[in-house]
């Protein structure tokens, strides 16, 4: 506990500028880790011709099944004109169906079709990997203050978008997700 406690002590003293070096080793921390956690995914969707908007758009509408075109713009905060060319290129290739909002027909639905639904389970597979080894590294009492930091890092007006379900996946779910 004293231990934690002189951690907490550091990183705070850090953070009021007076270790500008703990502060940028935390920024490469952040820089490697993305780029190791996506690496991955990037590998295999370079396969199907996908790129890092395309993962980005399979694993929002799979997590938000029927979200509107204006909706998953307001989560990638993408131009019109790039999700476009992304969803045109999902579409068209079988990934992700479209259909018009029945209360309201100048909205289109998104949602992934059943081979939508493999990509985004492979892809998310390899990452959640990634996450649960980092997790038994780390310990798990570090996952809810690595939670609370990467939430306070996002814009205060996106915190709601993250993470709020009504129910988590069933056990089954996660080890058929992961295992």
């Amino acid at each position: 506990m004293e231990r934690a406690n002189h951690a907490l002590c550091q990183l705070t003293a850090s953070l009021r500028g007076q270790d500008e070096e703990e502060l940028r080793q935390v920024l490469e921390l952040l820089f490697f880790a993305y780029r190791d956690f996506t690496g991955e995914a990037d590998a295999i969707l370079a396969d199907f011709g996908f790129g890092r908007a395309h993962h980005r758009a399979i694993y929002f509408i799979g997590r938000n099944p029927n979200i509107s075109v204006s909706n998953l713009l307001g989560i990638l905060k993408i131009t019109k004109q790039s999700l476009s060319r992304v969803l045109t290129q999902l579409i068209d290739e079988g990934y992700v169906c479209q259909e018009t909002d029945s209360t309201d027909r100048r909205r289109r639905l998104l949602l992934l079709s059943d081979k939508g639904v493999a990509l985004e389970r492979q892809l998310t597979a390899r990452q959640c990997r990634r996450v649960i080894g980092a997790f038994e590294t780390a310990g798990v009492d570090s996952v809810s203050g690595f939670r609370a930091i990467l939430r306070a890092i996002i814009d205060p007006e996106d915190r709601h978008r993250v993470g709020r379900r009504e129910a988590g996946p069933q056990v089954s779910e996660t080890r058929r997700l992961v295992g």
